[in-house]
């Protein structure tokens, strides 16, 4: 484990390579983003619920996972290190006065966090050409923001111009039975796709983005379930794709 990053399970060649975005609340010690505690395991804080589904794959031979180790409100390293809501001065409604940063002061946090974070997404790419990237998030239920729009999906898959393993996740997930599966739902990967944009579409590797909603996932059991949907989707990609 590095401050930025973490690896789980072991590296195989051709294998599926999970990417973890927003898998930690963790803000390191030496930086005060001013808000108050219960905001920091707020869903602006991280995904809640998606880290324990990706170690748990990852005790699966052929899965490899990189996870990050800070708040996404110290970076989103699920953003363009030139846009400005890499690091968000506000999120759903809640201000972030630690995050209100000089041009130097911001590089140093890209530099500390999100370009280690993504030189070794991109490394990894590389040397092991995955037969499939899975992004895997999770999302709330409801938006402080919003109150009166519903989320209602359990799983959405999110994609920007690259259409055919998230097509093939759609289906198999949709063959499951008893999920409401969302086809760029609850938002578009046309809109918010920047790592696997440039980590995959950039140079043509098959991903997919997955977003399962977090009040289905807080607890062990629900972790466990949809750690093993994603399994039996991924592994037929793979075998779809081959």
């Amino acid at each position: 484990m590095t401050e930025a990053f973490e690896i789980s399970g072991l590296p195989s060649e051709g294998g599926i390579l999970i990417v973890v975005d927003h898998a930690s609340s963790a803000i390191p010690d030496d930086i005060d983003l001013g808000i108050p505690p219960e905001y920091e395991q707020d869903h602006i804080a991280y995904d809640p619920g998606i880290a324990p589904i990706a170690r748990l794959m990852t005790e699966n031979m052929g899965y490899l996972a990189i996870l990050s180790t800070a708040s996404r409100l110290i970076v989103d390293l699920n953003r363009y290190p030139d846009e400005a809501a890499v690091i968000v001065e506000s999120s759903d409604c809640v201000e972030i006065p630690g995050n209100h940063l000089s041009a130097e002061e911001r590089q140093a946090r890209l530099d500390r966090f999100f370009t280690p974070y993504h030189n070794r997404l991109g490394a990894l790419i590389a040397d092991l050409k995955p037969a499939l990237v899975a992004s895997l998030h999770s999302f709330s239920p409801t938006l402080r923001s919003a109150p009166q729009v519903e989320r209602p999906w359990d799983i959405g898959v999110m994609y920007n111009q690259y259409k055919t393993a998230p097509r093939l996740a759609i289906q198999f997930l949709e063959e499951e039975g008893g999920l409401k599966v969302g086809d760029q739902l609850p938002y578009s990967g046309e809109d918010l796709n920047a790592t696997m944009n440039r980590q995959c579409e950039a140079i043509g590797q098959p991903y997919i983005g997955v977003e399962v909603r977090q009040d289905l996932i807080r607890e062990e059991a629900g972790q466990r379930r949809f750690a093993e949907i994603l399994l039996r989707t991924c592994d037929k990609i793979r075998t779809a794709l081959a």
